[in-house]
């Protein structure tokens, strides 16, 4: 059998951040047949990907400045962790770097970006119905 995505370690979610997020809304629709709901968080939208009735990632626009400053439409794939903070922490003290810091998206997760010692980005992904408000001197738990 094969692990959950509900299971530490495990692929769970994955975003897109497009420099036309309509366009790319609009071909992946045709594509696999996802549909996208908007859904506002952290004083922006980004949509809600579905299939069949499930979430299967989100799709969101890549802001100006970025997009002036080069950055390409990109995915960035979401691994499941017990704890997003500590999980962040653990990767810089293991030769990663911190790309954006932990953040709740109220609802959804606890997310942050990590960028590898060879330069790769992936997410922490701490479901929400697993966050615990805390100090960030008594943020503790499971790396993975």
């Amino acid at each position: 059998m094969f692990p959950s995505a509900q299971d530490p370690g495990q692929l769970c979610w994955i975003d897109l951040a497009a420099n036309d997020a309509e366009q790319a809304r609009r071909y992946y629709e045709r594509l696999f047949g996802w549909s996208a709901r908007p859904q506002h968080c952290n004083g922006g939208v980004f949509n809600r990907l579905e299939f069949a009735g499930k979430d299967v990632g989100s799709l969101y626009q890549l802001q100006k400045k970025n997009i002036a400053r080069g950055v390409p439409s990109h995915w960035t794939p979401y691994v499941r962790v017990t704890d997003a903070d500590d999980a962040a922490r653990y990767a810089e003290r293991l030769g990663g770097s911190i790309l954006a810091r932990p953040f709740t998206v109220p609802g959804f997760a606890r997310v942050a970006v990590v960028v590898d010692p060879v330069g790769a980005p992936i997410g922490l992904w701490q479901p929400i119905d697993t966050v615990v408000e805390k100090s960030p001197e008594k943020a503790g738990g499971n790396h993975g």
